[in-house]
Formats: structure tokens, sequence, C-alpha cells
């Protein structure tokens, strides 16, 4: 299935790899792909993943900004919490990138694997 044509006319598993890379593609082929499960599948999961890891971003840093700026009012011996706040932001950050990886490789490879969390809404939705 991975190797039949999607609908903006690639195979499917490099539709699923671009789509992972490019969020744009993915979100396209959702409202687009309507006999490549494969590709439809993994279009899903990709915007799921992008949407649900912006969301964590998001809350991650402002949380840490809120927490910088009162413990930067308390004392400046408590930065050290602030600058660990940051490492566990840039983590995060770096974690989904290596996700993002992880899982355009294994698309393209035409694995039908499901990524924790987002798996089984894009199996569900697909």
């Amino acid at each position: 299935m991975q190797n039949q044509k999607s609908a903006i006319g690639l195979d499917g598993n490099v539709t699923a790899l671009i789509g992972y890379i490019v969020g744009i593609v993915a979100l396209v082929e959702i409202f687009i792909e309507k006999d490549n499960r494969f590709a439809r599948f993994h279009a899903i999961q990709s915007v799921a993943y992008h949407v649900l890891a912006m969301i964590v971003l998001i809350v991650a840093w402002v949380f840490t900004v809120i927490v910088s700026l009162v413990l930067s009012q308390i004392s400046s011996v408590l930065g050290i919490i602030s600058m660990l706040l940051w490492l566990v932001c840039l983590l995060l950050f770096f974690g989904y990138l290596g996700g993002l990886i992880y899982a355009a490789i294994k698309a393209f490879q035409g694995s039908m694997f499901k990524l924790p969390i987002v798996g089984n809404l894009a199996e569900k939705w697909s």
C-alpha cells in the first residue's frame, strides 16, 4: 500500500516522509487523500504530532519564563533553577526533533508504526 501513488502524485512512502518534514504537505494530504490509507495515516499522525509538540513546547516555555522572572526577583542564587528549566525546554525541543526524524525514517521505510499518544488517534481517524 505504501508504494501506491498518493493524491499528490508521489509514492505513499515518499509522501509520508515529506509530510513529517514539511507539515503543510501532511495537512494538505489529509484533505485530498482518499485511496491511500498509508499516506493518510501518516499525514494525520504527522499533523497531530506537530500540534501536540507545539502545545507542549509553548506551555513549557511560558512556564519557564514566568518562573525565571519570579526567581530573578527573589534572588540571583535561584538562577540555577531557571537555567535548569531552560535546559529542560531545550531537551524537549531536541526530543521533538528526534521523534520527527525517527517518524520520517520509519514512514519512508514503509512501516505503519504508531507514535505514542497520537498514533491511536491517527489510526482511528484514517
